[in-house]
């Protein structure tokens, strides 16, 4: 019997293509997804008690057209599911898929749904929502638990999302060569998102959500299967890799943050960095230079390091130094910092952030004031740092966040009056 977690996993991987060969032929993006999400259902029923079909994906490609076809000729909804029930009659050695032709797409059509979940006509939040839901296979329930909104309220939005991609018109291809460029840097900053968010969620009272940076790096993979010359796209696996690597040592038994510097190394998984540290190594080698391969070469530096001594700042420096010319943004100024510290000493990292408090787009960010507190503890301003730690606390509504920068606000003694 196959397992019900086998079952989510291969249905996961399988659902993007689905999809795709559904959009492909009939267009009705909306239309194809909930029917693509009904076969799905229905496979996650069956499958678990019958054995997976010869051709999973042929099944389901099968089962999501008739159900199509049949919705597209019905205006009762009732009908629509009670319909549902002719998926039971689908064989499990059916091989034959497109009522056209009788064969299976033998293309896999992953990369052009991606380009299509990030339409330019989507708002940035709606595109992370249709990629989880359409390219990601998640419920909507998943979704709306990962980004702490209402299940109603994650449903409306990819609602409007399908919606908007409906009234964009836009064909299931991929972009002409000139927009192709510009359009695969919003899929690739889309999967980072989603990433970041399951590394370091922005609320609620977990530092991490292992689902969502493993179906970042999963999506990932795909695009760099599909595309396995594009220097950033492997970049940006690697640094998904790199830094999905010190997962287990990040958080104690009670879930309190572990920085960087106490972690145990030990217990990063040196896997993920020898696959990480090869992928980067190979695109520095061989593509054209781009932001996603700078971060991620900066995290394979700090992977080689043994202990937090060991760290090699002068090159993660000289790194952040490219990185900004490359990209110019506060967060990446921010980052630069914490290696100006370490190369150059605390004073010169608080004349680097001094130059952030004037910038909209960081100046009431909790990190910006974390990493004020952490320069100002090293030059051993004490009260100044204190103050900074719980200013970041106040902002940050991630409640892992906010115990580890009230805890170090406590840490710090206050100075004595003769020493003022």
């Amino acid at each position: 019997m196959v397992t019900d977690r086998r079952v989510e996993d291969q249905l996961r991987e399988l659902a993007p293509q689905v999809l795709g060969a559904l959009v492909r032929r009939f267009g009705h993006f909306d239309a194809c997804e909930d029917a693509v999400q009904e076969a799905l259902l229905a496979a996650a029923t069956q499958w678990p008690a019958h054995g997976a079909p010869d051709n999973p994906r042929a099944w389901l490609i099968t089962v999501a057209s008739r159900r199509l076809t049949d919705q597209l000729r019905s205006d009762s909804a009732r009908r629509r599911r009670e319909d549902l029930d002719a998926v039971r009659d689908v064989p499990f050695t059916s091989v034959a898929t497109d009522p056209a032709d009788g064969q299976a797409p033998s293309h896999d059509d992953t990369l052009t749904l991606l380009f299509l979940c990030c339409h330019p006509a989507l708002s940035a939040a709606s595109q992370l929502a249709l990629t989880l839901r359409a390219v990601g296979g998640l419920t909507t329930a998943e979704i709306a638990t990962a980004f702490l909104v209402p299940e109603t309220t994650m449903g409306q939005r990819i609602s409007r999302a399908k919606q908007s991609i409906k009234a964009a018109a836009a064909p299931f291809t991929l972009p002409p060569p000139d927009e192709r460029d510009d359009r695969l840097r919003v899929v690739l900053h889309v999967l980072y998102l989603i990433f970041n968010e399951g590394y370091t969620t922005s609320s609620g009272p977990h530092l991490q959500r292992a689902d969502l940076t493993a179906e970042a790096i999963r999506l990932t993979r795909q695009v760099h299967r599909l595309l396995p010359d594009n220097g950033e796209v492997a970049g940006l696996l690697a640094l998904m890799l790199l830094t999905d690597a010190h997962r287990a040592a990040r958080t104690r038994a009670d879930g309190a943050l572990i920085p960087l510097a106490e972690q145990d190394r030990t217990l990063w998984d040196a896997a993920l960095t020898a696959e990480g540290t090869a992928l980067i190594s190979a695109a520095l080698a061989n593509a054209q230079l781009g932001p996603y391969q700078l971060q991620a070469a900066i995290a394979a530096v700090h992977n080689e390091a043994a202990t937090a001594e060991d760290t090699d700042w002068p090159q993660i420096l000289a790194l952040y130094d490219l990185l900004e010319r490359v990209t110019p943004n506060p967060m990446v100024t921010l980052n630069r910092a914490v290696a100006v510290a370490e190369v150059h000493g605390p004073q010169a990292a608080l004349e680097v952030i001094a130059r952030l408090d004037g910038d909209e787009r960081i100046n009431t960010h909790h990190r910006l004031e974390a990493a004020r507190g952490h320069f100002l503890e090293m030059a051993g301003h004490r009260d100044a740092a204190r103050e900074a730690f719980r200013r970041a606390a106040r902002r940050t509504t991630s409640i892992p966040e906010q115990r580890y920068l009230e805890g170090r606000a406590a840490r710090i003694s206050p100075v004595a009056p003769e020493q003022a």
